[in-house]
């Protein structure tokens, strides 16, 4: 298989663009939006002649290509061995950048990462050769970022195994972060399935100047849309304002689209891409998108009259806009930095920082690193230093072999920066914190995507304000939230007061070209036949699957409430990452951590609940394991926007494999949502958003009428009281014919291995 986005591969995918688009334009008869075009351009030709724009819509596509990364990875290759399938049927790539905890220093942690994850590296290498992906070694780099310094390609549609996955769009590609069995149908050869996205237009005008930069456009929209304003919507980014932004800026916001809960963000095509395009090696891709340039940015007339095209516009002046800086415990809490020092006041946030942390998948472009070196070097030659513990995370190994040859990184070292692995570390809580004591509050700030409790380094108590890599530079060097670089000045230690001045303009790409990673990837073998894909039946870290049991076509009575989550329940709060990752292709092991961070809105414990077997208050997986062995199934009642976060399906397979029957929500994240239908668990909402109230903790849920489930049809639900009442109320769902099947089947896996049979 190819792995390789070749202009043999980009060419065929544009002439599909101007074929399919000719006949979509006919169907809808009006100008299109640059995302209209692309998802277009993939569409299954049935659905070209139909008007898709309402909430009802399941479309299939056809992806170019699918990205997987070393946690998430795991469990898609798991199934896609459990499918028996031969060969990948796109290109795919695995990337190992998830596993390597930071502790002390870049180089001595991948090294121990190697060792201590070796079982799985040699598992996720041997997949990826057996099935003709491509293999990218621990160290090599953040899987978003080799993406786009690699694969991605104006006009394309890719998905990944992580939320994140839309970074991507930076380059004009609609990219997507689905679950695991999403990314292994697909790498099957089926088509892959989708809601038909609403629009949401920011359009773009002026140029940003001073401190401001691309990450402050993104954190001012998600202050507008709030974490779940984006849900089921792309986000497409036009006017005269984006071409003052450089193609990695452009990643950077459409990165952090997915902390609004958007399908996924993208720009049009432009000169700025196509500088990027030609400094990575891929001059014949940018000939190629010049030459269909048409197909890659919206209608002229969008631009005239875009609330006519989009479902809501955002209007940014980009002179106008400051610095924002976002949290904590959410990355919709914004404010402009020159309301921070109020806001600090005001909520008695802990305004010393403990530790300033940049780059990440998010921020650690070319453009980043030298404008935060910048204000390194002003601090220098004043004779200031970082107060604090300031930390550097290089995406990829090409990042960082070229701004150590530039001398970013010795700029950063010399005003006390670590200089961290090439991979998530901190921002995904893989990060060793000794020097924290039990329940210690902490402030830390960082110029990553995401925010949530415990997200950082496992700890509830730590809170993450998020800004651009300059802010935080200048934090670094202030040590406080209330210290504003643009009004305020330090202090050397001379007793000398100086201001910084606001970061240069940086070049969007190295001068002098990219230093190209020798030794850190893997191209899959001409003969997969002879390799063995071995698991060691008593290993702790992987595991086989083994199906789920199909739906015995009984409705659902008396099922126990294992718990009511209350206010912000993230797949961090489902399944927690940090040291969790490292059972992640164990399923029975991962599964003890099930709901360990969901508030319970019965007794206002974290991760605890009633055991109404026992009376006692225990461990919400302890009580599960009873419930399974006992052959009580049980349902979990869900607040607003439940499942927000990461892609990760294990949020979903573990609540499966432990005997949940039914999440009841007001509203569901995206991905969750798809996730939970595709291993077998009926994904409901109230009618009637206050009947989450009506739940009480003894209380047994019976759902009817399951024999007759079907498109549209609200389930019937009974709420049986302990003191003998009962109510009833009715559950809707988003289920389509084909997903019901996976319910009736018990997984969509089980469905794709069927029909292989």
């Amino acid at each position: 298989m190819q792995t390789e986005t070749t202009p043999e591969i980009v060419k065929s995918v544009y002439m599909k663009l101007e074929k399919n688009i000719a006949v979509y334009r006919k169907t809808v008869n009006r100008p299109l939006t640059l995302s209209e075009k692309i998802l277009a351009g993939h569409l299954d030709a049935e659905y070209l002649e139909k008007i898709l724009d309402n909430d009802t819509n399941y479309v299939f596509l056809q992806p170019d290509r699918v990205a997987l990364q070393d946690v998430t990875g795991q469990m898609v290759m798991l199934q896609f061995m459990q499918a028996e399938m031969k060969s990948v049927a796109l290109p795919t790539t695995v990337h190992c950048d998830h596993l390597i905890q930071a502790r002390t220093e870049g180089k001595s942690d991948t090294k121990l990462a190697i060792y201590e994850n070796n079982e799985v590296y040699n598992f996720l290498e041997s997949t990826a050769s057996k099935f003709g992906a491509g293999f990218w070694k621990p160290g090599a780099g953040i899987i978003h970022q080799v993406v786009l310094e690699n694969y991605a390609f104006p006009g394309g549609l890719m998905i990944g195994t992580d939320s994140h996955t839309p970074n991507a769009g930076g380059l004009g590609m609609l990219a997507i972060g689905v679950g695991g069995v999403d990314a292994a149908e697909t790498m099957a050869g089926m088509h892959w399935e989708l809601l038909y996205p609403k629009r949401i237009g920011v359009y773009l005008t002026g140029k940003m100047n001073g401190w401001t930069s691309a990450k402050d456009i993104i954190l001012y929209v998600a202050g507008e849309l709030t974490v779940s304003g984006g849900t089921n919507s792309i986000i497409e980014y036009f006017g005269p304002g984006v071409e003052s932004i450089s193609c990695t800026g452009k990643a950077t916001i459409t990165n952090m689209g997915a902390e609004v809960g958007a399908t996924c963000s993208i720009f049009p095509y432009d000169k700025r891409m196509e500088l990027y395009l030609n400094s990575t090696g891929r001059s014949k891709i940018a000939e190629l998108a010049n030459q269909y340039k048409d197909y890659l940015v919206p209608d002229k007339k969008i631009e005239e009259n875009p609330e006519e095209y989009f479902d809501k516009v955002i209007r940014i002046e980009l002179s106008e806009l400051e610095p924002y800086v976002v949290g904590p415990h959410t990355p919709d809490l914004a404010r402009p930095i020159s309301k921070l020092a109020d806001d600090v006041k005001d909520n008695n946030y802990l305004d010393e920082i403990s530790v300033a942390l940049i780059g990440s998948c998010t921020n650690s472009s070319y453009e980043d690193m030298s404008r935060a070196s910048n204000l390194a070097e002003q601090a220098k030659s004043n004779g200031i230093k970082a107060k604090i513990p300031f930390l550097v995370t290089p995406g990829s190994e090409q990042i960082r072999a070229t701004i150590e040859r530039d001398g970013q990184i010795d700029s950063l070292k010399s005003i006390g920066a670590t200089v961290l692995a090439n991979a998530c570390g901190p921002c995904i809580g893989q990060w060793h914190r000794p020097e924290l004591k039990q329940g210690q509050q902490n402030t830390i700030v960082t110029s990553f995507n995401r925010n949530f409790p415990g997200r950082n380094d496992g700890k509830r108590e730590t809170m993450n304000f998020i800004a651009s890599p300059e802010i935080v530079t200048a934090f670094a060097l202030g040590g406080s939230l209330s210290f504003n670089p643009m009004e305020d000045n330090l202090i050397s230690d001379d007793g000398v007061e100086f201001k910084l001045e606001p970061p240069k303009l940086a070049p969007d790409v190295p001068e002098n070209g990219f230093l190209v990673a020798n030794d850190v990837y893997i191209p899959p073998p001409e003969n997969p036949d002879s390799i063995e894909v071995l698991i060691d039946p008593n290993s702790e870290r992987l595991q086989k699957l083994e199906p789920f049991s199909k739906w015995d076509g009984q409705d659902f009575k008396n099922l126990t409430i294992m718990i009511k989550a209350k206010g912000k329940c993230t797949t961090d709060h489902i399944s927690p990452a940090g040291p969790w990752l490292r059972l992640r292709g164990h399923l029975d092991k991962l599964s003890d951590n099930l709901l360990l961070g969901a508030v319970n809105a019965f007794n206002n414990e974290v991760g605890n609940a009633k055991n109404l077997i026992s009376k006692n208050i225990e461990n919400c997986a302890d009580i599960a394991r009873q419930y399974k062995k006992e052959n009580l199934p049980w349902v979990i009642i869900g607040d607003n926007n439940y499942g927000e976060g990461s892609s990760r399906e294990h949020a979903a397979m573990t609540p499966r494999f432990l005997g949940c029957a039914a999440v009841i929500t007001k509203s569901f994240a995206r991905i969750h949502e798809t996730n939970l239908k595709k291993q077998g668990v009926l994904a409901l909402t109230f009618a009637n958003p206050l009947d989450y109230e009506k739940i009480l903790e003894d209380d047994k849920i019976s759902l009817n009428g399951l024999s007759n489930f079907s498109e549209k049809k609200p389930i019937e639900c009974i709420i049986e009281h302990i003191d003998g009442t009962s109510e009833k109320i009715l559950l809707n769902h988003s289920y389509n014919i084909s997903q019901i099947e996976w319910f009736k089947a018990g997984s969509a896996m089980n469905v794709l291995r069927n029909k292989k049979i």
